[in-house]
């Protein structure tokens, strides 16, 4: 499918969002993504890595100082992102079994609502398996309500209601102060989030979705899109009421040899969030500070890819402001729709299995998801594959 054909079709999706909430209630509006929690097995030493490669900022903590005796979480900030990392402080925590099974990871993908009771009760009376009863969390700035139900795999999603809570994060965590606080790199909010899926249940879960959550299925792409000579995958891309959530649904298709999805499955025990995408102002800016602070991307595509791009970009082409030779020279992705271009990039993974790893992106102007880099990216992901000996 065309880069054009795939824009009509998100036109027509868009077109049919405003649609389908013009003079209706939404009856789950998000406001945003609050926070997104990993479990990991060290959460001081992972504070320190995303503090340092990544240039997050010090802003909360909860743990035995807090009187919390069974976990500590150090929450960072950067612009308008929340990141949580919460680890287990004895063998009994439950969290140690979600750590054995996928290493560290994504637990929770929080959404800000302005009604954490409505949220709950509306998506658990369309079927959601419920995570956490609505629960009010109080103490001298406020309160704070929160629920949550559970998605794909063992990943849920947490209501937060915070409307009535000044404090620095929420009810249970004090201020995290640290005279280490690196440099921010423009990272601004999430873009979206993508999960992996098992064979032959994307489907399940875009109707959970669309029925459970009032999202709607904004793009779609099959295996004969997303191929290279080895493999191949599907996606469809779920969007709430307002367009401010976004999750693409992967799951893995027939191909010669093993796809990243099925790596993904194979060592994170099952479903679960495979990347984050993360908007910036200047990815030139950004990606270069991040390489110089450690952070690794995938291998470059081929020096023809980016003689294309004048190609790929058409009209386009006359509005870019990146510098050609320094994009490829960072092995900065470029893709264009009638809206206009974005550019990408892919780290590896971010722990030693192969699960989780952060797409950096800048929009100018573009609504897609970089479909004319598919190609380009998943050969990049299968020579890493190829070096792990999991292709």
């Amino acid at each position: 499918m065309t880069n054009y054909l795939i824009m009509k079709q998100v036109k027509s999706v868009e077109y049919g969002l405003e649609k389908i909430f013009e003079g209706a209630q939404d009856f789950l509006p998000l406001l945003g993504t609050d926070y997104v929690e990993f479990y990991v097995g060290n959460a001081k030493q992972s504070a320190h890595y995303y503090k340092t490669a990544f240039g997050y900022q010090s802003l909360a903590y909860a743990g035995l100082e807090t009187g919390v005796k069974d976990k500590a979480s150090y929450v960072l900030k950067q612009d308008k992102i929340r990141i949580v990392l919460t680890t287990p402080l004895n063998a009994d925590s439950p969290i140690n079994d979600h750590l054995k099974k996928h290493g560290d990871g994504v637990k929770v993908a929080a959404l800000w609502v302005e009604d954490a009771r409505s949220a709950y009760k509306e998506t658990m009376k369309r079927g959601a398996r419920s995570f956490m009863e609505p629960t009010v969390e109080s103490d001298e700035f406020g309160e704070v309500v929160r629920s949550g139900i559970y998605t794909y795999g063992e990943t849920v999603h947490v209501f937060v209601e915070r409307k009535n809570y000044n404090g620095v994060f929420l009810p249970g965590y004090k201020e995290w102060k640290s005279d280490y606080n690196p440099a921010p790199t423009g990272l601004k909010y999430i873009d979206h989030m993508v999960g992996n899926v098992g064979w032959n249940e994307m489907n399940t879960w875009v109707k959970f979705y669309e029925e459970v959550m009032g999202f709607v299925n904004f793009l779609s792409f099959d295996d004969k899109q997303i191929n290279t000579e080895y493999s191949a995958l599907m996606s469809k891309v779920m969007s709430n009421g307002n367009g401010r959530i976004k999750f693409p649904i992967n799951e893995p298709a027939e191909g010669k040899k093993k796809s990243q999805i099925e790596e993904y499955l194979d060592f994170y025990g099952g479903p679960g969030i495979q990347h984050i995408a993360i908007a910036t102002d200047d990815i030139v800016k950004t990606v270069s500070d991040l390489k110089a602070r450690g952070v690794e991307f995938l291998s470059p595509p081929p020096h023809t890819y980016y003689q294309a791009i004048p190609e790929r970009l058409g009209v386009h082409m006359d509005m870019m402001k990146e510098d050609l030779n320094e994009i490829e020279k960072l092995a900065i992705m470029v893709d264009a729709d009638e809206d206009g271009y974005l550019l990408q990039i892919f780290t590896k993974p971010v722990q030693d299995r192969p699960t989780l790893f952060f797409e950096i992106i800048q929009r100018m102007g573009a609504k897609g998801f970089g479909a004319g880099n598919f190609k380009a990216l998943f050969e990049s992901i299968e020579r890493e594959q190829e070096l792990r000996g999991t292709l």
